[in-house]
């Protein structure tokens, strides 16, 4: 599975969702958007969101880090790391 987190700098909430991934052993790509504005408008038009950290799943938009977080104690995380439904 694709993990893909789009980060900026000094941002906690960015840190703490890629110290979850890293936890769990996790594989991501991180993408800084930092004065990339071009590369945040492309990613804006792909999920509506403004805010960081914007993390997917394949091409699924998981949300930010509480997301990330609900999803992982929920179980639903590794559930859909696996590629299995629910």
């Amino acid at each position: 599975m694709k993990v893909e987190v789009f980060t900026k700098n000094n941002c906690p909430f960015c840190e703490m969702a890629k110290m979850l991934l890293l936890h769990k052993g996790i594989e991501f790509e991180e993408n800084n958007l930092d004065g990339d504005i071009k590369a945040f408008e492309k990613l804006f038009k792909r999920s509506g969101m403004k805010t960081m950290p914007q993390i997917f799943v394949e091409d699924t938009l998981i949300g930010g880090y509480d997301d990330l977080k609900m999803l992982d104690e929920s179980g639903k995380l590794d559930t859909m790391l696996s590629g299995q439904d629910d």
